[in-house]
């Protein structure tokens, strides 16, 4: 069995969750962004056949024009999904900066302390030695 695990090592774990999350945030965005490409799109579709001087084009004006509300509106709430997952990366990115630098600030502190420990063994041989002469 090992001994308790050191702080810059739990640390670790979680930046590394931390950062998973991070990118699981982005690949949300990024799906989101390409559906809004797709629905903006086909927005320009829809404006391109209405402007058609086509006559199949123009016995689907309605249809058209209900199309475009539909999809004008699908891209409002994407824009507002897209905002918040911006958001969302933002926020998950910043906890795990803080994470790491936490996880940093433990492993120098664990550091020193190992060197303190070493330097207070040499004394005590040193003073050990000293004692036996």
């Amino acid at each position: 069995m090992a001994g308790p695990a050191k702080r810059s090592d739990k640390l670790k774990r979680l930046v590394a969750v931390q950062r998973h999350m991070e990118k699981m945030a982005e690949h949300e965005l990024a799906a989101t962004t390409r559906h809004r490409a797709e629905v903006n799109q086909s927005m320009e579709d829809v404006i391109g056949a209405i402007g058609s001087m086509e006559p199949i084009h123009r016995q689907f004006s309605q249809h058209y024009a209900e199309r475009f509300g539909r999809l004008t509106m699908k891209e409002r709430q994407l824009a507002g999904i897209q905002q918040l997952q911006e958001m969302k990366v933002l926020k998950e990115r910043t906890k795990a900066d803080r994470l790491e630098e936490n996880m940093k600030e433990a492993r120098d502190h664990e550091d020193r302390e190992a060197a303190d420990d070493t330097i207070s063994e040499l004394i005590e041989i040193t003073l050990g030695v000293q004692m036996i002469k």
